[in-house]
């Protein structure tokens, strides 16, 4: 699927929303779209599928285009009005519905001809009453305060009342988030994933692009930091368009990529406007070749395909249309130098690559993009969080995988992982953080525990075609330990997979991974693991090698994982 003109992203647009349509309710200001579970109530689930296509439409509209006005018109009136039966209704702390608002938000302030002014006064008064509410509860302090700062912004330029100190507060925080080099922690948490991109840089930019008359020196700061991370997550891209599958909220797919729509709306041209064109297209184009529609045309829970195992808790049937942030290149006027440029390859890049804000290596080895993280992570969180952080290598050709149970290595899919399984249990531990770590130009280091008793000091190093992995490891436990692969996709044409001796392997006509090992009682298996675990593939093998650890002894353990692709 070819990319190009601003009517092919239009068109693009029109083929994953149009589907919506029939789904809407009577009064418009509900969108049900499926029945399984999430943390919040179904009005909230419902309200958010009403309001996430906005992050498309509203820079649709902002661009000249026209479509699903009358159904929106409608659902903000209706959705607002507490007598209307479609009411979106009260508040609590923490709400759900507050990440919503974010994108009426934006409505109001870049297409008030379209969402606001078509309003009656009751209909504007009902809008900014139940806008206003996010002032009056607790909302969570990480990027949720951006929601609560463009719903201000909103309400400031339409002439509403809204909370200055609340507005200045939010601000700040997001400036206490900044660590450096163009990077910002998501609040208190330790991980650096897609929350980076596709929330604090991509509000910030949005902020940038509204207020530059009345908070220039501000809007200055995130531009430039914005340039700066650029450079970084450049290297999260594969030349064949997909980007790292790694962290939570992989279910907002091309959502990925939508810092580089934020890019260029915000006038940014350090990385040339043909790169970032490249970048947007390619992406596009990799999400199309993937099973991400059910038959009706609807975005589904899950990554490459269908997938409730790896999703989040918070992941409602509606939550995977913030991916429509990614075409806020959609308000780029006509002739914006975006729509006339040729969409070109990625710029050379190095082959190691020290992300240190990201607490990570990354390696483009051949046609793979490979990232080696410390390991560090919240301890707990939405689900899956060590197969989603704490892996040893991450790949955008391999994907990773997400345990059924930590029972049986079959069910915890431990790939990328040194899996332990103590004698006399079937329970599987793996490293869920590091106790410390360094990430150092050719290198990352990381002491953690699998279980208290077992400490680990394991060393990763990029090499050609992969990595060597050093273990130290002592044990108060005889135990199994398991060094575990890439998951290599089953079922495929030429499949094969061999263990013999020190050594395994996965393989099929375009691609494979094979581990070697040294070590006590080095043995080579191949794991079989449990379908719906890779996040990329339905079904998967795990070659690895196993390693017979007793207790009361130092051990050391070298395995080297290499892959090919050919394709």
């Amino acid at each position: 699927m070819k990319l190009d003109t601003k009517q092919d992203f239009r068109q693009w647009m029109f083929q994953v929303l149009d589907p919506l349509k029939p789904l809407y309710s009577e009064g418009c200001a509900r969108l049900h779209l499926g029945d399984s579970g999430v943390t919040y109530p179904k009005v909230s689930a419902e309200m958010e599928a009403f309001s996430r296509p906005l992050w498309a439409l509203v820079p649709f509209w902002l661009g000249g285009g026209t479509g699903f006005e009358d159904i929106y018109q409608t659902g903000l009136k209706n959705g607002t009005d507490p007598d209307h039966p479609e009411y979106w209704g009260g508040f609590g702390d923490y709400d759900q519905r507050f990440v919503e608002m974010a994108a009426i938000a934006c409505g109001l302030i870049f297409t008030p001809g379209k969402v606001w002014e078509p309003l009656d006064e009751k209909g504007k008064d009902d809008l900014a009453n139940w806008l206003y509410a996010i002032n009056e509860h607790i909302i969570p302090d990480c990027n949720w305060q951006f929601f609560m700062i463009l719903v201000n912004v909103a309400l400031k330029k339409l002439g509403r009342r809204y909370d200055k100190d609340r507005l200045k507060s939010g601000l700040l925080k997001i400036e206490s988030y900044y660590t450096g080099d163009g990077w910002y922690r998501d609040g208190g948490s330790s991980q650096k994933d897609y929350y980076i991109s596709f929330a604090l840089h991509y509000y910030g930019l949005m902020y940038a692009k509204a207020m530059e008359a009345e908070d220039p020196d501000r809007c200055l700061r995130f531009k430039e930091r914005a340039v700066l991370f650029a450079r970084d997550f450049l290297y999260w891209f594969d030349e064949n368009g997909a980007a790292l599958p790694y962290g939570r909220s992989l279910s907002y797919r091309f959502g990925q990529a939508a810092f580089w729509s934020a890019y260029v709306f915000a006038g940014l041209d350090d990385i040339p406007t043909g790169v970032v064109k490249g970048i947007i297209s390619r992406h596009i184009s990799w999400w199309m070749d993937q099973t991400m529609f059910d038959r009706d045309g609807i975005l589904t829970i899950g990554y490459s395909y269908p997938n409730l195992i790896m999703a989040e808790r918070y992941n409602a049937p509606g939550s995977p249309y913030w991916a429509m942030k990614l075409l806020l290149c959609l308000a780029l006027e006509d002739d914006h130098p975006f729509w006339k440029a040729e969409s070109e390859e990625l710029p050379e890049l190095s082959e190691i690559k020290l992300l240190k804000q990201a607490d990570m290596l990354m390696h483009r080895n051949g046609k793979d993009v490979i990232s080696y993280p410390a390991g560090v992570c919240e301890k707990y969180g939405h689900g899956h969080v060590p197969e989603k952080y704490s892996k040893f290598a991450y790949s955008t050709r391999f994907g990773f995988s997400v345990a059924r149970s930590q029972i049986i290595l079959h069910e915890n899919a431990p790939d990328s992982s040194l899996a332990f399984v103590i004698d006399g249990d079937d329970y599987v531990f793996v490293r869920k953080y590091s106790d410390s770590y360094e990430v150092l130009e050719d290198r990352v280091i990381s002491k953690w525990h699998p279980f208290p008793g077992i400490q680990v000091t394991s060393t990763i190093i990029p090499v050609e075609q992969g990595h060597l992995r050093i273990h130290e490891i002592e044990s108060e436990y005889d135990c199994t330990a398991y060094d575990c692969g890439f998951s290599v996709e089953k079922f495929t044409k030429s499949y094969e997979q061999k263990a013999e001796g020190e050594k395994s392997s996965v393989t099929y006509d375009t691609q494979g991974c094979h581990v070697s090992g040294k070590g006590p009682e080095a043995q080579g298996i191949v794991i079989e693991a449990d379908p719906n675990t890779n996040v990329l593939y339905p079904n998967a093998s795990i070659p690895a090698v196993s390693y017979r650890i007793k207790k009361g002894k130092f051990i050391r353990l070298e395995t080297v994982v290499t892959t090919f692709i050919n394709g």
